[in-house]
């Protein structure tokens, strides 16, 4: 069988050989182009900004595979969207490369709603921006903070913190108006202990100024209220009106008043 090497010269052998050799390489060189495609190359379309049934289209009519990569939530721009493209568009590459896509999510990721209660409005927004909520309604409501957050609501019921919600969405957000719009009367603490007239003080919005305890008095907890300043009435026997977040001086003494209830 191998007669035809072992019966030839080395040299012919060799020469035979490296003929051969040469036959095979140029016989790889020329099935290279058709293995690997080369020569048939196309542009990647421009698919940002269309949505995913248009982009498939044009890779299905331009020889591309593709493959949605990652989805991504963007409240600004509609579900399904092409967010990104992998190769970037107008750039020339195989017709059978694979195209990968990034899109916008159909569902809205969720996140917990922060605790804003106490912050400036301000402040408020960007904790909001950072959690990719967004303000809606702004409501105000009585009350000596300025612009402070009082409550914050969802779907027009209080949310507390914590709670998971979609990306997206819309917190209203009740503030302080400042001291309030509308005057309220001054309300009677003479004959309270401090306990009681600040529960009162406190439902109306008001507060505490100078506290004056008599000598011997221990603490304000000890004594009664016998003087107020403003008084719940003026020199003609009418209602005195403060606005929200208004102060009170009360003095304390250790026996309880006589109370006017004319007048107090």
């Amino acid at each position: 069988m191998f007669d035809f090497i072992t019966k030839r010269s080395l040299g012919f052998n060799m020469v035979v050989g490296l003929l051969l050799a040469l036959l095979l390489f140029g016989f790889f060189l020329f099935s290279l182009g058709w293995v690997t495609g080369h020569g048939n190359a196309s542009t990647v379309p421009n698919l940002t900004g269309k949505s995913f049934e248009e982009a498939k289209l044009l890779l299905e009519k331009a020889g591309f595979e593709y493959e949605i990569q990652d989805s991504v939530y963007v409240d600004t721009v509609p579900p399904l969207q092409i967010i990104k493209q992998i190769p970037d568009a107008d750039e020339v590459v195989k017709s059978n490369r694979t195209i990968l896509l990034i899109v916008r999510s159909v569902d809205p990721p969720l996140v917990e709603m922060p605790n804003l209660i106490g912050y400036s409005f301000r402040n408020a927004e960007v904790v909001l921006g950072t959690m990719d909520l967004n303000v809606g309604d702004t409501l105000f409501r009585p009350d000596f903070a300025r612009n402070a957050v009082l409550e914050q609501r969802y779907n027009g019921a209080p949310i507390a913190a914590g709670t998971r919600i979609r990306k997206g969405s819309l917190i209203t957000l009740v503030l302080g108006d400042g001291i309030g719009d509308q005057p309220i009367g001054v309300p009677g603490l003479i004959g309270l202990n401090y306990a009681a007239a600040k529960a009162i003080i406190d439902s109306s919005r008001l507060g505490f100024g100078t506290i004056v305890l008599d000598a011997g008095l221990r603490d304000t907890l000890s004594g009664f209220i016998y003087r107020q300043s403003p008084a719940r009435l003026d020199e003609d026997g009418l209602p005195v009106k403060i606005r929200p977040g208004q102060l009170i001086d009360i003095w304390i003494g250790a026996d309880r008043p006589v109370i006017d209830t004319l007048n107090n």
